[in-house]
């Protein structure tokens, strides 16, 4: 670990990064959930947030939960904009599918400077959201956390535009791209099936069937957003 005033480590970087996105499902964060988004055992997971409790990144309860520090907080929006915009640049600079950016990026994140990224950004004219449509923090920390509808939750006959794609997996991604359901489609809910079964759209006038699941990870604009 090192001192606040440098970069920190690859691994702390990641611990607080995960910690931030299981923040914005469940606070605080159990140290079980970290082991498993980070794939470690519990033990290596308790120690490592002892430490970072110790150097005042997170907030530890035994038997409660983690929650990040204004200072950890920080550092984590700082990894995910790097993130965030690497996958950006991928997509629009260096032809790469939204489906393979993911995994480029994690290995990119640590190894780019803040200069590096943010030059990245002027190129890319300080764009706002990531290939996904997910919130690029800005260079101070601010990030955009409204909350938005999911695609799942929509009553059949309503209208939108996509927001943003939370879905990760490559397969996933590229059925999804296929039927060109990403940030900025207009999509219609032309029916859903009960008990949480499939659900009929249509994409930019093409129809399309989803499973529930992959609807509720689709975020959509609200009206008064033009969706």
């Amino acid at each position: 670990m090192q001192t606040p005033e440098s970069n920190y480590t690859p691994v702390v970087e990641d611990y607080l990064k995960a910690v931030w996105m299981l923040q914005q499902v469940e606070a605080p964060v159990s140290t079980s959930r970290i082991a498993e988004r980070l794939g470690l055992t519990s033990a290596a997971v308790t120690a490592m947030v002892k430490r970072l409790a110790e150097h005042d990144l997170l907030r530890h309860e035994p038997y409660y939960g983690v929650r990040l520090t204004a200072a950890g907080e920080l550092a984590a929006l700082r990894i995910i904009r790097r993130h965030r915009v690497l996958e950006l640049f991928l997509v629009e600079k260096l032809g790469y599918e939204w489906d393979r950016v993911h995994d480029e990026a994690e290995r990119l994140e640590h190894a780019a400077s803040d200069e590096l990224i943010e030059r990245l950004a002027r190129l890319l004219g300080e764009p706002e959201r990531d290939p996904h449509g997910s919130a690029i923090p800005t260079a101070t920390g601010e990030v955009d956390r409204s909350a938005y509808p999911a695609l799942g939750d929509l009553s059949p006959g309503e209208t939108r535009r996509v927001l943003e794609v939370q879905v990760q997996e490559p397969e996933q991604l590229r059925y999804l791209g296929s039927l060109n359901l990403r940030p900025g489609a207009e999509v219609e809910v032309v029916d859903k099936s009960p008990f949480e079964g499939p659900v009929s759209l249509s994409v930019n006038g093409e129809r399309a069937v989803i499973s529930h699941s992959l609807a509720q990870r689709i975020r959509v604009r609200a009206p008064r957003d033009g969706g």
